[in-house]
Protein backbone atom coordinates (compact mmCIF):
# COMPACT_ATOMS: atom_id res chain seq x y z
CA UNK A 1 0.00 0.00 0.00
CA UNK A 2 2.47 2.36 1.09
CA UNK A 3 4.52 1.75 -2.14
CA UNK A 4 1.56 2.32 -4.43
CA UNK A 5 0.81 5.79 -2.41
CA UNK A 6 4.66 7.03 -2.84
CA UNK A 7 4.49 5.71 -6.96
CA UNK A 8 1.00 8.17 -7.21
CA UNK A 9 2.33 10.58 -5.45
CA UNK A 10 5.60 10.89 -7.35
CA UNK A 11 3.28 10.83 -10.84
CA UNK A 12 1.40 13.57 -9.10
CA UNK A 13 4.81 15.37 -8.57
CA UNK A 14 6.35 14.65 -12.18
CA UNK A 15 3.00 15.90 -14.21
CA UNK A 16 3.15 18.87 -11.88
CA UNK A 17 6.56 19.72 -12.92
CA UNK A 18 6.18 19.22 -16.39
CA UNK A 19 2.84 21.37 -16.23
CA UNK A 20 4.91 23.76 -14.54
CA UNK A 21 7.49 23.76 -17.04
CA UNK A 22 5.30 23.84 -19.85
CA UNK A 23 3.85 26.94 -18.45
CA UNK A 24 7.14 28.37 -18.09
CA UNK A 25 8.19 27.99 -21.64
CA UNK A 26 5.63 30.09 -23.30
CA UNK A 27 6.35 33.37 -25.41
CA UNK A 28 7.18 35.58 -22.42
CA UNK A 29 10.53 33.65 -22.14
CA UNK A 30 11.51 31.98 -25.15
CA UNK A 31 15.11 32.72 -25.10
CA UNK A 32 15.31 33.81 -28.80
CA UNK A 33 12.72 37.05 -27.92
CA UNK A 34 14.23 37.73 -24.57
CA UNK A 35 18.14 37.58 -25.67
CA UNK A 36 18.15 37.95 -29.41
CA UNK A 37 21.91 38.58 -29.58
CA UNK A 38 22.61 34.63 -28.09
CA UNK A 39 20.20 33.06 -30.72
CA UNK A 40 20.01 31.94 -34.07
CA UNK A 41 16.69 29.90 -35.27
CA UNK A 42 18.25 27.18 -37.99
CA UNK A 43 14.68 25.25 -38.24
CA UNK A 44 11.07 26.38 -36.90
CA UNK A 45 8.56 24.43 -38.39
CA UNK A 46 5.21 22.34 -37.47
CA UNK A 47 7.60 19.49 -35.61
CA UNK A 48 10.76 21.05 -34.05
CA UNK A 49 12.75 24.01 -33.65
CA UNK A 50 16.24 24.28 -33.39
CA UNK A 51 18.67 27.11 -32.37
CA UNK A 52 22.12 28.01 -32.68
CA UNK A 53 23.27 29.72 -29.27
CA UNK A 54 26.71 31.65 -28.48
CA UNK A 55 27.46 33.33 -25.36
CA UNK A 56 30.82 35.04 -25.40
CA UNK A 57 33.34 34.44 -22.40
CA UNK A 58 31.70 37.04 -19.72
CA UNK A 59 28.25 37.58 -21.03
CA UNK A 60 25.17 36.57 -19.39
CA UNK A 61 21.51 36.29 -20.40
CA UNK A 62 18.66 37.02 -18.18
CA UNK A 63 16.09 34.47 -17.08
CA UNK A 64 14.18 32.62 -19.73
CA UNK A 65 12.51 29.07 -20.39
CA UNK A 66 13.10 25.68 -22.64
CA UNK A 67 10.86 23.25 -23.12
CA UNK A 68 12.21 19.17 -23.55
CA UNK A 69 14.77 19.41 -25.94
CA UNK A 70 18.29 18.20 -27.01
CA UNK A 71 21.32 20.46 -26.44
CA UNK A 72 24.47 19.72 -28.41
CA UNK A 73 27.83 21.64 -27.34
CA UNK A 74 29.87 22.51 -30.51
CA UNK A 75 33.03 23.90 -28.39
CA UNK A 76 34.57 23.40 -24.38
CA UNK A 77 32.61 25.89 -22.08
CA UNK A 78 32.27 26.75 -18.48
CA UNK A 79 29.11 28.47 -17.29
CA UNK A 80 27.28 29.12 -14.00
CA UNK A 81 23.35 28.32 -14.52
CA UNK A 82 21.14 30.08 -12.04
CA UNK A 83 17.43 29.26 -10.91
CA UNK A 84 14.45 31.21 -10.30
CA UNK A 85 14.57 29.84 -6.44
CA UNK A 86 18.14 31.37 -6.27
CA UNK A 87 20.19 28.69 -6.64
CA UNK A 88 22.88 28.11 -8.80
CA UNK A 89 25.24 25.72 -10.16
CA UNK A 90 28.45 25.24 -12.34
CA UNK A 91 28.30 23.96 -15.73
CA UNK A 92 31.74 22.02 -17.38
CA UNK A 93 30.52 21.15 -20.97
CA UNK A 94 33.16 19.56 -23.82
CA UNK A 95 32.82 19.95 -27.12
CA UNK A 96 30.61 16.79 -28.60
CA UNK A 97 28.45 16.70 -25.34
CA UNK A 98 24.83 15.60 -26.14
CA UNK A 99 22.47 16.13 -23.69
CA UNK A 100 18.71 15.88 -23.32
CA UNK A 101 16.86 18.15 -21.04
CA UNK A 102 13.12 18.68 -19.03
CA UNK A 103 11.92 21.80 -19.11
CA UNK A 104 14.08 24.13 -17.69
CA UNK A 105 13.98 28.13 -16.46
CA UNK A 106 17.70 29.48 -15.90
CA UNK A 107 19.59 32.53 -16.71
CA UNK A 108 23.39 31.50 -17.87
CA UNK A 109 26.57 33.05 -17.51
CA UNK A 110 29.75 32.51 -19.36
CA UNK A 111 32.33 32.20 -16.72
CA UNK A 112 35.01 30.68 -18.96
CA UNK A 113 37.44 31.38 -21.15
CA UNK A 114 35.82 30.54 -24.65
CA UNK A 115 32.60 31.00 -26.29
CA UNK A 116 29.82 28.44 -24.99
CA UNK A 117 28.37 27.56 -28.19
CA UNK A 118 25.71 24.72 -28.91
CA UNK A 119 22.96 23.71 -31.17
CA UNK A 120 19.93 22.83 -29.57
CA UNK A 121 15.91 22.29 -29.84
CA UNK A 122 13.31 24.12 -28.13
Amino acid sequence: MKLTVAFGAGIVVGVAAMLGGMALAGPETDPVKMSPEFYTVRIDNEWVRVLEYRLKPGQKEPMHSHPHGFVYMLGDAQARASLPDGSASMIDDHAGDLTWRGPTTHALENVGNTDLHAIGSS
